[in-house]
């Protein structure tokens, strides 16, 4: 049911406002987190997309406020939903996810990656291909934050996603669980390509910003470096892209 022009919109708790029809849409689906109220522009409501959000919102016993527009965000595309932080997880909470899928661990590790729209894109990827989870760091890393959640369309609501204190402690805590790690990262003299490389076992990769890459530590610490081909006069790919390429090779190697 619909309230007009609800009051009080900017609420005094902390909680997400998620923006945008497909994160709403996909955050409602995961049903992860706790729902407080679902904010439709005026205007919106005959969308299909916003009859899908409005239904089910409406099985998840939630109040859908009529708002005008201009309170919402500019990027809101006409609705927010107001929900609890994202759920973070423990590292072996992703390995448990495998084990139970009886699949060889698949993790996308990510070092000090900043820029929004690569993380985003790189969380799209990782769900798109089956990834278990994510690990970041706490440190020079952007969290899951509502503009995340949009950058990736939405995606990061069905995933893992454990943010640890150490990347480096984290490393070794894979190894222990018989997880290879391997680093992308073109530029180090180890570096192997890609194709030639046995991905399809238990695997993290890493995968860094694009100012700085993978850090000497983490690739210190990793089973094995690898670098994508490059035959063009560009040296390098954008974060996103690289992480995808290696992510997929991974997938298709495992069949």
């Amino acid at each position: 049911m619909f309230v007009s022009d609800f009051p009080g919109f900017i609420s005094s708790c902390k909680m997400d406002k998620i923006y945008s029809r497909h994160a709403v849409l996909e955050s409602l689906r995961a049903n992860r987190r706790k729902f407080h109220r679902l904010l439709v522009a005026d205007g919106v409501k005959d969308a299909p997309v916003i009859r899908e959000i409005v239904n089910l919102a409406g099985k998840r016993g939630l109040a859908v406020s009529a708002i005008r527009r201009e309170m919402l965000d500019e990027n809101a595309q006409g609705v927010t939903l107001e929900a609890s932080a994202f759920p973070l997880c423990d590292l072996s909470d992703i390995l448990a996810k495998a084990q139970s899928k009886n699949e060889p661990p698949l993790i996308l590790m990510l070092d000090a990656v900043q820029d929004v729209h690569n993380f985003g894109n790189l969380i799209r990827t990782a769900e798109a291909v089956g990834a278990h989870g994510l690990v970041i760091g706490q440190h020079r890393s952007v969290g899951v934050t509502p503009a995340v959640v949009n950058a990736s369309s939405g995606a990061v609501e069905h995933m893992l996603v454990a943010q640890v204190v150490n990347l480096a402690r984290a490393v070794d805590e894979l190894k222990q669980a018989e997880v290879w790690v391997a680093a992308l990262a073109g530029d180090d003299p180890r570096a192997q390509e890609i194709y030639r490389v046995n991905l399809k076992g238990a695997l993290a990769l890493i995968v860094g910003s694009e100012g700085e890459g993978v850090s000497r530590l983490l690739r210190d610490k990793s089973d094995f470096v690898l670098r994508l081909p490059m035959r063009g006069q560009v040296a390098s790919l954008n974060a996103s892209v690289a992480g995808a390429v290696a992510i997929y090779e991974a997938l298709r190697q495992r069949g």
